[in-house]
């Protein structure tokens, strides 16, 4: 049974496809890549059918992941066969719980930030898109930080499934 995660940022250009790279990665690092199912998407479809911002790009690619990505908009129908649906700011929170067709489906919808212990009450991961490379930079941090906790609640979930 696959577990499907999906990212979630406002224009699918940024903050979402660079959490969608580097857990990717941790997955297959995992060896859980036959199993953990990752994408991305938007709250809204202002660049849908476009790649990430070239900033977001050269960020990846400057630490090694996969810098491949075309936007797209999140559609509630996905809750269906979505396991987990990581939004990666409050008002991406709020979002996708208003558009959950259900309580369950509400249920699903996690900040990224709240997997990283030392985040202290900062749940957000701000957007860099009119910021500079450094804030590129920071959001990987931070997007690399949160991950671990991530993948640990992940890993326990599939051995759950697979139990």
């Amino acid at each position: 049974m696959t577990y499907r995660v999906c990212f979630v940022c406002t224009g699918n250009i940024c903050r979402s496809p660079m959490a969608e790279s580097v857990f990717r990665a941790r997955v297959v690092q995992a060896g859980l890549d036959g199993l953990v199912e990752v994408d991305s998407a938007g709250t809204d479809g202002w660049h849908e059918g476009e790649g990430a911002d070239p900033r977001t790009v050269t960020v990846l690619r400057e630490h090694d992941y996969d810098a491949g990505h075309t936007a797209r908009r999140f559609d509630p129908s996905w809750f269906a066969r979505l396991d987990l649906v990581i939004a990666l700011d409050s008002g991406h929170l709020r979002a996708l719980r208003r558009l959950a067709p259900t309580e369950r489906d509400a249920e699903k919808v996690r900040l990224l930030r709240s997997y990283d212990p030392a985040a202290d009450g900062d749940p957000d991961v701000p957007d860099p898109y009119y910021g500079g490379a450094e804030d590129f930079a920071a959001c990987l941090e931070m997007v690399e930080t949160a991950s671990t906790g991530l993948l640990a609640a992940v890993r326990e979930q599939v051995e759950g499934h697979a139990a």
